[in-house]
């Protein structure tokens, strides 16, 4: 059973879709408003979707259970990594690429989106999943359990392309961290659009323009 989602759709019969992960502590309903920002109307019809994390107690967080893609059990995101949680939500964002398609749009027209949290398994289950996707994006994120990547990937993926934003002064996704991330994928030949902002831990109009431009390249070729 697929997670619960929020969903929106830009027209009629959608024929792309975009699965976009909320960061930790928040829920779908957390990028919904995005949508009238970021959309073109010279783009087909998109359908997004939002799902909403598993609730899970956070390590870091004393415990509280909140909704989150996996456990954060330090203070050093890369460190003590929850591999067990992370790989259980790379199998759900599996589940609802798998339902996109049943719905009659197929891997080729699907973009992968996630901030923070949601980034890091947006790259985690992009970069393995077995058929061609649209695109990744990633925003002020990480990729995680790295020293995996190179093994588990799939061809379908090595070329697609990965827009990455990022805040100059993040203090919760370090942007030594991203950039140690990016320039991981970088040397696996992997194609990252890499654009830093002048913020913390958000997204910026800037950023969703620029995101706008480099998602109409996607959208309009498949």
């Amino acid at each position: 059973m697929p997670l619960p989602t929020v969903e929106q759709e830009t027209g009629a019969q959608p024929t792309h879709a975009i699965i976009w992960l909320h960061g930790l502590g928040a829920d779908g309903n957390d990028f919904a408003p995005i949508v009238p920002e970021l959309v073109d109307d010279a783009w087909p019809a998109l359908r997004f979707v939002f799902p909403h994390a598993p609730v899970r107690p956070v390590t870091v967080n004393n415990g509280i259970p909140m909704r989150a893609w996996y456990d954060i059990k330090g203070l050093a995101l890369a460190d003590k990594q929850d591999a067990e949680g992370i790989r259980a939500s790379v199998g759900e964002v599996e589940a609802l690429i798998a339902r996109e398609i049943e719905r009659g749009i197929p891997a080729s027209r699907i973009v992968l989106a996630g901030f923070s949290q949601g980034g890091a398994i947006a790259l985690a289950a992009g970069l393995r999943h077995t058929a061609t996707l649209a695109g990744i994006v990633a925003l002020s994120t990480y990729v995680p359990m790295h020293e995996t990547v190179e093994a588990e990937r799939h061809g379908a993926n090595h070329e697609t392309p990965i827009f990455w934003g990022h805040g100059t002064a993040d203090p919760i996704v370090p942007i030594a961290l991203g950039t140690l991330s990016r320039d991981t994928l970088v040397a696996l030949g992997h194609q990252v659009d890499w654009h830093t902002y002048p913020m913390g831990h958000q997204v910026s109009l800037q950023e969703i323009a620029d995101l706008r431009v480099w998602l109409g390249k996607r959208l309009t070729n498949g």
